[in-house]
């Protein structure tokens, strides 16, 4: 028998966060693994992967046995459709970990990260963007985030893209000149825009380094170059709109709420966007709150959890206590 706790998960893109926290918060074992995705290797390989974190974090506090705890809180990258929640929901409930088990999207992780009861709007900006809206009473707002597919615009991957796209216009004078061209070129340490290209179609240059285009966007609209500058506030406003529909969806946009702003795009403390964010903001929601959180997003699967199994006060205190030492 378990700890009547919680077991929280926060797997990402690039990495897994596990914690095993008691029903009074005191976290009794964690653990941190690779990226979560399943997406490509199907749910159930994909939580299989899973199980070493789970059997060393229980190890390391001391558990044994089934079930583990009371509740599997699973806060998952790539948990994007009803669906697929289901579906993951079902291999975690293989297990046994817990006597009950909720899977959701990891926005919402950073979500009740960033409040201090379930109820705001998050908007992540990392390698992609999605954002969700939660309430206490359980109503949710949120987006498939299937990328340009589902109407999204937007997060480091697709700002890569868009910093090589201009300046390849700009090179070939398609576009506007951008002192993108020679940043990038000397970035990448090749000699010119074009072998930039060429190093990328054919694979000298990994396509996983593309994603290093995106700060270096950022430094080059700080700059004051315009192309880049147009290209970081679309970004600002795509994540302001997500946002305000959320709030819309909720009924929450003549009411004082949170906005958690978090992710690797927008906790890199980038003053160009999100100074943008806080103004265009405040100027579609004045009543919103808007605040970057670079807490563990962990901390809000487990929080969730700790919501599920109606844990009093001080046991969210003292998780958060516990993960900011």
């Amino acid at each position: 028998m378990g700890v009547g706790g919680v077991l929280a998960f926060d797997a990402g893109n690039s990495k897994t966060d596990v914690a095993l926290v008691s029903a009074d918060g005191q976290v009794l074992g964690t653990a941190r693994g690779g990226g979560f995705n399943p997406q490509t290797i199907g749910a159930d390989a994909a939580v299989a992967a899973l199980e070493p974190l789970v059997v060393a974090a229980a190890s390391s506090a001391g558990l044994a046995g089934l079930p583990l705890v009371e509740h599997v809180s699973a806060c998952l990258a790539n948990a994007d459709l009803p669906i697929e929640e289901e579906r993951l929901a079902k291999a975690f409930e293989s297990y046994g970990w817990g006597r009950s088990v909720h899977v959701t999207n990891d926005t919402f992780a950073l979500l009740r990260a960033g409040v201090d009861e379930p109820r705001g709007v998050a908007v992540v900006c990392g390698a992609g963007i999605n954002c969700a809206g939660l309430l206490p009473d359980g109503r949710t707002a949120r987006f498939p985030a299937l990328g340009k597919l589902s109407g999204d615009w937007g997060g480091g991957q697709q700002l890569a893209a868009e910093a090589i796209w201009a300046a390849a216009r700009a090179d070939d004078g398609r576009g506007p000149a951008t002192a993108l061209v020679g940043a990038l070129s000397a970035h990448f340490e090749v000699r010119s825009l074009t072998a930039l290209l060429e190093g990328l179609h054919l694979g000298h240059i990994p396509v996983e380094r593309q994603l290093e285009a995106a700060p270096v966007l950022f430094q080059v609209a700080a700059a004051g170059d315009a192309v880049a500058a147009q290209i970081v506030g679309q970004q600002a406003s795509e994540i302001v709109t997500m946002a305000v529909v959320a709030l819309r969806r909720l009924e929450l946009l003549d009411e004082p709420v949170p906005v958690v702003l978090g992710g690797g795009v927008l906790t890199a403390g980038h003053p160009l966007l999100v100074d943008s964010v806080v103004r265009l903001l405040a100027e579609a929601a004045p009543k919103a709150m808007p605040r970057v959180v670079d807490v563990p997003p962990v901390v809000g699967a487990v929080l969730l959890g700790l919501d599920h199994i109606s844990a009093p006060e001080s046991a969210a205190a003292a998780v958060r206590a516990a993960f900011a030492a």
